[in-house]
């Protein structure tokens, strides 16, 4: 039996919630995406949304013509206005990355993705700050100056990868982050600016980019990075398999830029993941399952500690880096579908966002917060074999004395696993239709809802004894809420039918 303290051991730190990744912007146009968003926000309530393709032709920003014997640019905010628009109405924010290159722009023709994101250096350094001051310039006078200072910037995506960042020029990419930045801060100088957004195994970039950023005196006011946990993919037709590393090598990972940085003028500034996952692969179906709600359970609850905020890659399968989606359940990396299908890591969010802001215990297989109206919540999972080796535990128990206050606790308890709140197998069990009819769609809604129980628990000394067996691959929410029971008293259950002797 665990004896969770009635006293918090600090605040319970959300930054699993500060930041959520999405396709290329230019999808937020989308009548599916947007109710996707609307949903997401409803039910879990991000901050900040990041997406690739701000500057790219997509949104069409960075418009060249020429008049009279000489080159112009027309900066064109017809989409970007649309998309920001939205995300505001939704109560997100953008957290904007300053990428790809438009091709009007470009120094050669790389490009990344099935839709075509250029990733030369520009041909023109002037033209290139020219864009981002008048893009900065035109969001502080639609959107305000306090505002636009709340949206992280960044610069890039991934420079050191050839496929995203020409020949993963380093010297390059710091060239356009000098660039950018003093461009950002020509705007105003409290813009904040940061970068490089690199992937896993890179991390000796960090050192490297604040002694460039010492040496040439440019600013930077957070880092970035990204984390995924998957070996190199083993491709079959619309789909990519891999293995993974435990759940905890993200939290290394996430650990990593304070680590690398200790010492040098960038020790000590926010750490933001604008990326993580298990696969990188956005046609891995462990995107889909319950195992993988129980595989990041460990890393939503203790991410924190390491970064100021990790950003889900991506909210929606509204997405289309390899190609547009040939299924309904195709290992796309959102926590939905299209059409709103709920996940299993779905569920992983909305329980969290269901958690109190005092921490009161947290362990190996669970996290128990506090919120102020005294409601106590219990997120527990199951132990995943992240190595394939074994299936996992078939049973995983959990004893867990809770601080109540009271003489009776009421006990939710919700609960999302192989069987339950995973639509995933009642697809497959429906024949794993690609374009599901109406009526499948209904099923599979219906299917995606956690097991929902509850329970009045009896107290002794202002403490209840939760006694939890999660099956494999398991999520539960159980919140304890004290009762205060207003029951008058001459009600009778016994007297229901309007019998009168209650002997």
């Amino acid at each position: 039996m665990i004896h969770v303290p009635a006293e918090p051991s600090g605040r319970f730190p959300d930054a699993w919630r500060q930041c959520v990744g999405t396709g290329r912007l230019d999808l937020a146009l989308r009548r599916d995406y947007q109710d996707s968003l609307k949903l997401l926000q409803r039910e879990i309530g991000f901050r900040y949304i990041r997406g690739h393709g701000l500057l790219s032709d997509g949104m069409g920003i960075h418009q060249p013509y020429e008049w009279q014997g000489a080159r112009h640019v027309r900066h064109s905010f017809t989409y970007v206005d649309q998309v920001i628009d939205a995300y505001l109405e939704l109560g997100i924010r953008p957290f904007l990355e300053l990428g790809f290159m438009p091709a009007e722009l470009a120094s050669g023709e790389q490009t990344v993705f099935w839709w075509k994101g250029n990733v030369t250096p520009p041909r023109s350094h002037r033209e290139w700050a020219g864009l981002v001051r008048a893009t900065l310039a035109h969001l502080v006078d639609r959107y305000g100056l306090d505002e636009v200072r709340t949206w992280p910037i960044e610069v890039w995506n991934e420079p050191n990868l050839a496929d995203f960042w020409q020949n993963a020029d380093e010297a390059a990419y710091h060239r356009l982050y000098e660039v950018t930045a003093h461009a950002v801060k020509e705007v105003d100088p409290e813009l904040r600016v940061g970068g490089p957004a690199l992937t896993p195994g890179a991390d000796d970039w960090l050192e490297r980019f604040a002694q460039f950023t010492e040496d040439h005196e440019v600013p930077v006011d957070f880092v970035s990075k990204h984390a995924y946990t998957s070996g190199p993919a083993q491709h079959v037709p619309f789909g990519s398999h891999q293995t993974l590393a435990p759940a905890t090598d993200l939290l290394d990972q996430f650990a990593a830029p304070r680590d690398r940085l200790k010492g040098t003028r960038l020790a000590g500034l926010p750490v933001h993941i604008t990326e993580f996952n298990s696969s990188y692969c956005p046609d891995n179906p462990v995107h889909d399952t319950a195992f993988h709600a129980a595989y990041l359970a460990p890393v939503l609850a203790a991410g924190g500690d390491h970064a100021d905020s990790f950003s889900y890659w991506t909210f929606s399968d509204v997405f289309e880096e390899a190609g547009i989606p040939t299924a309904l359940f195709h290992g796309g990396f959102g926590l939905l579908t299209h059409r709103q299908v709920k996940k299993p890591t779905y569920h992983l969010y909305a329980f969290m966002a269901r958690t109190g802001p005092d921490l009161l215990a947290r362990g190996d297989d669970h996290l128990v917060t506090r919120h102020p109206d005294g409601r106590v919540t219990v997120l527990a999972w199951a132990p995943v074999d992240a190595s394939g080796r074994t299936p996992g535990p078939e049973r995983h128990r959990l004893r867990l004395s809770i601080p109540v206050g009271a003489a009776e606790a009421f006990v939710r308890r919700s609960t999302v696993d192989e069987e339950h709140g995973n639509a995933r197998t009642a697809w497959q069990r429906m024949g794993s239709p690609r374009s599901p009819r109406p009526y499948q769609l209904d099923v599979l809604h219906e299917a995606a809802e956690p097991a929902r129980s509850h329970a009045r628990l009896p107290a002794q000394d202002g403490r209840v004894d939760l006694d939890l067996t999660l099956t494999r691959h398991e999520i539960t929410l159980v919140e304890v809420t004290p009762v205060e029971d207003e029951a008058p008293p001459w009600w009778d259950e016994r007297r229901l039918l309007g019998r009168e002797d209650t002997r």
